[in-house]
């Protein structure tokens, strides 16, 4: 079992940055590819960005590419995603989720899932 927590959303202006941490505990973390995930509302889940589990490929969606990067810490068991340039229209609860398959922009593929957090971009 892997339990994931998120921590860092907020309120912030359009422009700004945010820094997103997951937290994982249990067992063969480093084992793991790494994935963020978002819902707005009204919308279905997607895809935002993702890291292997070895940490030498990152994916991100087009509309993150130069804005948003996802780094994990095996030493700590942690996944970050850092948010500049933010817009309102990457407000939604963000997801952390891992899984041990190939790396997937599909959330049904992955195993476990943190809570979430709240991300809310102001105009």
């Amino acid at each position: 079992q892997v339990q994931l927590v998120e921590s860092g959303g907020g309120l912030v202006q359009a422009g700004g940055s945010l820094r997103l941490s997951c937290a994982a505990s249990g067992r063969a973390f480093s084992t793991f590819n790494m994935a963020w995930f978002r819902q707005a509302p009204g919308k279905e889940r997607e895809f935002v960005a993702a890291e292997t589990w070895n940490g030498d490929k990152t994916y991100y969606t087009d509309s993150v590419k130069g804005r948003f990067t996802i780094s994990a810490d095996n030493a700590k068991n942690t996944v970050d995603l850092q948010m500049n340039s933010l817009k309102p229209e990457d407000t939604a609860i963000y997801y952390c989720a891992a899984h041990r398959g190939p790396v997937t922009t599909r959330a049904e593929s992955y195993d476990y899932w943190g809570r979430g957090a709240q991300v809310t971009v102001s105009s």
